[in-house]
């Protein structure tokens, strides 16, 4: 049984549309994909509309924290994507993306880059505009070769000379609030080191002692050695380990499937959830 528990569409930075994510997710041989758009649950209706026969689409969002100044990305699985309380943090987040995107394009003007809103608005089209939209004008105009060159200091890194900060969850809350939605809550790609600052583990301790239920081990951005230390760090805090591959279609080089999630730590996570739940294959439909 492989299970993909990271993915995004266009409904947020990815390049597939939802369904095509999921039908794509079909053919990489999986069984089990989980939707994960950066803090909107927008894509989910196609998402479920196209779910082909032999897969199952668990429906989540990825989450923008930050804690003691550090940001951090929290997965949210099966929550209710009504409740009031948590969709309202996600609507303070994702309209705080534009206003953020045009201060980054600002700054990048000023270091002498000649990249326009207009650029980034066509790259992003419907989706929750982004950093990786942004990044993807500086690959068009060739200031980087590919997006993840775009994430260091001298661009959009974490502190970087054309990154802006955006409303973000305290974590504490966004356990708390994903909890009372009847979800689950993974740390995604704890020790991604080349995306900047990372979490000390004693903070990744106080997370898990106010509830949080997995970190993402397996994940392109953690080498071999970090991912046995992140393994090692689940089992001596109770916490669930799972892999996945943060799949952006062709904006980034990962592909569906990369890195997998364990079938008895998904099992957990559905056992756990009580907001929503997985949704099994019947074909689809265009």
């Amino acid at each position: 049984m492989r299970i993909d528990l990271h993915t995004h569409s266009t409904a947020s930075d990815g390049t597939d549309t939802p369904a095509e994510l999921v039908r794509n997710a079909a053919a990489a041989g999986l069984d089990v994909v989980a939707l994960t758009d950066h803090d909107t649950t927008r894509g989910y209706a196609e998402a479920v509309a196209a779910v082909p026969e032999g897969l199952t689409l668990v429906t989540g969002a990825e989450l923008s924290c930050r804690i003691d100044g550090i940001g951090l990305h929290m997965l949210a699985y099966l929550f209710d994507p009504e409740e009031p309380e948590l969709a309202r943090e996600r609507e303070l987040v994702r309209d705080d993306r534009v206003p953020r995107a045009r201060a980054m394009v600002g700054k990048l003007q000023d270091l002498g880059v000649p990249v326009t809103w207009e650029q980034v608005a066509r790259i992003a089209g419907d989706g929750s505009v982004g950093r990786p939209h942004v990044a993807e004008a500086l690959v068009e105009l060739g200031v980087v070769p590919d997006v993840s060159g775009a994430f260091t200091p001298d661009w959009l890194a974490d502190g970087g000379r054309a990154y802006v900060e955006k409303h973000e969850l305290d974590p504490f809350d966004a356990i708390r609030l994903v909890k009372a939605a009847g979800g689950v809550t993974v740390f995604a790609h704890p020790l991604a080191v080349k995306r900047g600052e990372v979490v000390p583990e004693d903070a990744v301790a106080r997370l898990a002692a106010a509830g949080l239920d997995g970190i993402e081990v397996d994940h392109m951005d953690h080498d071999e050695a970090t991912r046995t230390r992140l393994r090692g760090l689940a089992g001596e805090l109770g916490l669930l380990a799972t892999g996945s591959s943060d799949y952006h279609g062709s904006r980034k080089t990962c592909v569906l499937g990369e890195f997998t999630t364990d079938p008895e730590v998904y099992g957990e996570i559905t056992r756990r959830a009580t907001g929503a739940f997985p949704v099994p294959g019947t074909g689809g439909r265009d």
